[in-house]
């Protein structure tokens, strides 16, 4: 008798297979895409995908708390705590008092750390132009709205400018 994860694959319409499945072709590509860029930043920065995507949303948006990188980035609070001791450890990220709410802190990308993305936003753009080389410009656009459409529809947070 064929094992269950054979009868299961062999009996399974096309549109209950996993590989059919648009989240997970949205998931393993989208970790594909990520993994080719943090191969980059990992080798010459040292930097973890989590430290890249909190300096990536510091550097479009800012000083924010890390309420507001759990919520842009959709990473849980521990993460997010980790990578920041991280950054700041590193003294890529600077932590200061929060005029406005006393129990919370912001944290902004240093003179370093603002360096440091400078130099990683070319390296991923030009990923991003390999990745993309094959698609038209009206397909771009339409990925982009769609995957933010999604998003939208997800409910996963605030996905900025960017």
């Amino acid at each position: 008798m064929a094992p269950i994860s054979r009868r299961r694959a062999a009996a399974a319409q096309p549109s209950e297979r996993l590989t059919e499945f648009l989240p997970y072709l949205l998931s393993v590509a989208s970790n594909a895409v990520s993994d080719r860029i943090a191969q980059q930043y990992r080798a010459r920065f040292g930097l973890s995908v989590n430290e890249w995507r909190m300096m990536a949303v510091l550097g479009d948006g800012g000083a924010m708390t890390q309420r507001d990188l759990a919520d842009r980035t959709l990473l849980d609070k521990v993460a997010v705590n980790r990578a920041s001791k991280t950054l700041v450890d590193r003294g890529l990220v600077a932590r200061s008092s929060h005029s406005r709410d006393g129990r919370s802190h912001l944290l902004e990308l240093t003179a370093t750390g603002a360096q440091v993305h400078d130099e990683i936003m070319p390296l991923a753009r030009a990923i991003e132009q390999e990745l993309f080389a094959s698609f038209t410009d009206e397909e771009r656009s339409m990925l982009r709205d769609v995957l933010i459409r999604l998003r939208e529809q997800a409910g996963g947070g605030d996905a900025g400018d960017g």
